[in-house]
Order: structure tokens, then sequence, then C-alpha cells
């Protein structure tokens, strides 16, 4: 069986990765806050670990995959002040607030599925752990790391810092971090800006609120990952995985709670795979690059030339280091589209080259396997994984041009190599019915918004609601603007 390497944040070394109880390994991934439609940044987490489950898989291990669902207490200000994202959707809506977490889990689901990830083993709720939160807030009350203020009770980073390192995930120093920290408005409950919210009380506005022993409150969204993480693998599991942006403050929160609690971390492998931006920009709606993944879908922004299927944003992905971070432009899926092209036809091709016994074996087939594999197995390196893949496309097309023979043992790698490993491990579909699905969608709707726009042009607007209602009934939903029709699913 293939060693898997895991970059290990803590030491900062490669590691040896053996799995705490053989052959099952635990991983928690964060998964997101649904309050709003499934964007480009959530692919990428997505993919990395949806890579890792089918690896580990493959070679044979039990994986329990556990994603949660932030339904509650992930509030405006990461240090855990402000509004509730929520409920301040809930309102704008004046929809419940489980109406907003069912509608955008549904939403995230249906595009999780579109970029062929494998579901989670286990996708807990925060909202329905709210038991197991209370009872892990006691425990850090009661080991002297936390305060109660009014209904709220707050971690004490201060007092915790004194027996144990805050920051030795994320490298941070707490003399840096309290001078370059000052008090924000709002924080008159907490002792010290750095503290963090365990339980808080809700104000009499606030929509969501469970019973607790400190008052009708909600739980820190730091807090719920090691409530829920503790639930489902354990006190000590494997793999804690997430955005390089949750390292500070989310992950360093919750390994302080964990040692806080526990007197272990109950991590031992974290994984952060990085970001994605835009043009070298970080990705966000105020400048005007944020990019839903129906717009990718479908085309429909201005950043875009065109529409791209799933499978393309998915090749872009594993092109790079998860690690490192990505840059998108329209250009680079273009580049990405044409990658996975190239892969896809060469498998077709290879599987037409006919087979021979007297046809001499090709070793170098059985290298680029055992190249690619150990790329995969050193710290997920995908792009590396890639690149031998490509030698194989390369090797295929100079046999066909040549209209060479293959030995049946290397029929059998050729398959591993452009089927196998790119189908059930990096989780790459079929190209070519991913993207002519796309292309006929995209042609109905133009059809469709082109009958819609003559029907207002003739005043018709019976016909034009009539198809608007129609299409939303599909779960297809129109928008008017200035420069025309434009349409997502929804």
């Amino acid at each position: 069986m293939h060693s898997i390497h895991l970059f290990n944040t803590l030491s900062r070394k490669k590691e040896l990765f053996t799995p705490l109880h053989p052959p099952l390994v635990g991983l928690y991934v964060c998964g997101p806050t649904v309050y709003g439609d499934p964007h480009l940044g959530h692919t990428r987490p997505a993919v990395t670990y949806d890579v890792l489950v089918r690896l580990f898989r493959h070679f044979g291990y039990k994986v329990r995959y556990v994603r949660n669902i932030t339904d509650v207490g992930h509030l405006e200000n990461e240090m855990g002040e402000g509004e509730d994202r929520i409920a301040k959707r809930a309102r704008l809506e004046q929809l419940e607030p489980m109406e907003v977490v069912q509608h955008y889990t549904l939403r995230f689901h249906e595009a999780m599925q579109l970029l062929n990830t494998l579901p989670p083993s286990i996708e807990p709720r925060a909202s329905g752990h709210i038991v197991e939160q209370i009872e892990l807030v006691k425990e850090i009350l009661q080991s002297g790391f936390a305060y109660k203020s009014g209904g709220s009770v707050y971690f004490d980073v201060e007092a915790y810092s004194k027996k144990h390192h805050y920051g030795q995930l994320s490298g941070r120093v707490i003399e840096d971090l309290q001078s370059n920290t000052r008090t924000l408005d709002g924080q008159s409950q907490k002792r010290a800006p750095l503290d963090f919210a365990l339980w808080k009380e809700a104000a009499p506005e606030h929509i969501m609120r469970w019973p607790s022993p400190w008052g009708e409150g909600f739980p820190g969204w730091h807090l719920e990952c090691s409530a829920m993480s503790a639930k489902y693998l354990g006190n000590e599991f494997d793999i804690h995985g997430g955005g390089l942006d949750l390292l500070f403050p989310h992950h360093e929160c919750e390994l302080a709670q964990n040692i806080a609690a526990r007197g272990q971390g109950g991590v031992r492998y974290w994984m952060h795979n990085n970001l994605i931006t835009i043009n070298g920009q970080k990705m966000g709606k105020s400048l005007g690059n944020f990019i839903t993944l129906d717009e990718l879908f479908t085309g429909n922004h201005k950043l875009l030339t065109q529409s791209f299927s799933p499978m393309a944003i998915r090749f872009f992905i594993l092109q790079a280091h998860y690690r490192s971070t990505l840059d998108f432009s329209n250009d680079a899926l273009v580049a990405a589209e044409k990658g996975l092209k190239r892969l896809q036809s060469a498998a077709k091709a290879a599987a037409e080259i006919s087979v021979e016994s007297s046809a001499p074996a090709a070793p170098e087939l059985q290298q680029y396997k055992d190249e690619v594999f150990n790329a995969l197995c050193d710290d997920l390196n995908t792009p590396i994984a890639l690149a031998h893949l490509f030698e194989v496309v390369r090797w295929v097309n100079s046999t066909v041009d040549k209209k060479g023979t293959i030995h049946p043992d290397d029929r059998a790698l050729l398959d591993t190599l452009l089927v196998q490993i790119p189908t059930n491990i990096l989780g790459l579909r079929d190209q070519e019915q991913d993207g002519s699905d796309g292309k006929l969608l995209n042609g109905l709707m133009e059809m469709i918004l082109e009958a819609r726009s003559h029907a207002k042009a003739r005043k018709d607007y019976a016909t034009s609601d009539a198809i608007r209602d129609q299409l939303a009934a599909l779960g297809i939903k129109i928008k008017d603007t200035k420069e025309g029709m434009t349409w997502e699913r929804g």
C-alpha cells in the first residue's frame, strides 16, 4: 500500500501519514455558511477534499468524512460580534431562518453534485447540536479558561496563553495580536478584544435563540466545529481541513477550545487550501469580481466570454497545488477546458489502439503510473500528477500517429492512467456529455428569452409573465436588467 504524505501545519514538515484507527481515516472539513448562492470560492475546498477522500478510498482506507453546515452563530465580525449572517438574510428576505438555510443548502448540494464531489459521510448542522455545544462551554468554564459576562460566555485568551500557546497553529504571537487589536463598538461584555464568544446572549430582536444555563442565546461560530467534530470523530481524529482564510481566527480558536476542554488539540493534521483570486485580486462583491457557480455555468457575468462546464472548473482547480494561490481569469478557464478535452480525447484514442501479443511492452507506462501516484501521495500534488498524465497523452498521440500497436499489459495501464485515475480519483466526468448538456440548455434559454423579449416589445405582458412563471416553476430565475434579460438556476 502506498504511503500518504500530508503537510503538517504545526511542524512545517512532511510526515508519514498513518491513520489513528487503521484502516479508518477521520476527516472533518469546515463546510459553508449557507446564506447565499454557491460561488467560485466554494469550489476549491470542495474539490480538494473530494480528491483526498477518493485517494484514501482508492488505497483501501475507509473514510468517515464529516462536513458541517453552519446555520447559526457565524457573525459578521470573525471574532464573534455583529449580526448573525443567516438571521440577517432571513430579516432582509422576510423568511424564517431555517427557510434560508434549507434553500441555500439545497443550492450548495446541487452545485456540489454538478462538480462531481462525493457527499460527506455525515453532514451535521450547528443548530442540531446545541446540547453538545452547551456541554463544551461548561467544560471550558470549569477549566478556568472562560468567563461569564451578562448572558454570554467568552473564552479568556489571556488566561489560556499563560499555560498554552495561543497562535501555535497560525504562527501568530499573542503580544503582537494584542497590540494590533483594538476594542470595537459592541464589545463591552468582553474583558479583552482577543476574547471570543463561546455563547452569545440573544438580543430581544434576535430570532435564533436557545435556552442555556446562562440565559437564552446562541453558540459562537468557533465552538460549533469543536463540538461536532468530537461527536462524530472523537476527541482525537486524523485530519481537519478548510480554507486558508479559516486558519485564523477560526481554527486557532477551535484548537484553543479543544485544549482548554480536553487537554489536547484533538487534530493530528491540519490541511488548509489556499484562496482563489481573480486577476490578482481577492474575490469580493464590493470589487465587482464575485462570481457564482451559476454565472460560470451559464456565462452570465461581465468577466466571462462563454459558459463553462463544471468539469472545466474542476480541472482548472486541479491544475494548481491546493496550498498555492489560484488566480482565476476567463483565459485560464478556456485553457483548462482545452486541457481537459486533450486528456479525455487521448483516453478515447487509446481505446482504439490495436492490441497484439507480439508488440513490445512499454516500460515507460508503468513509470508514468508510479510517478502519478507518487505525486498524489506527496501532499496531494495534483498539478504534478496531471503533468505526468499529459506525458501519457503525448505517448498515445505519438503511437496513434505511427499507427502502432500495444502489448496486452499496456492496455490495462492505459486504462488506469487515462480512465481510472482521472475519473475515480480526480473526479473528472466525461467532458463531452457535460458540454453538450450545457450547450443545449444555453441554446434553449436563448430561444426562450428571445421569445419573451418579443412579447414584451409587443406589450404582451401576460405572455411575458407566463414565460417567467413557468421557468420559475422549473427552477430557473429570470432577471430583467438595463442590459437585457439574464437567467440562472434557482
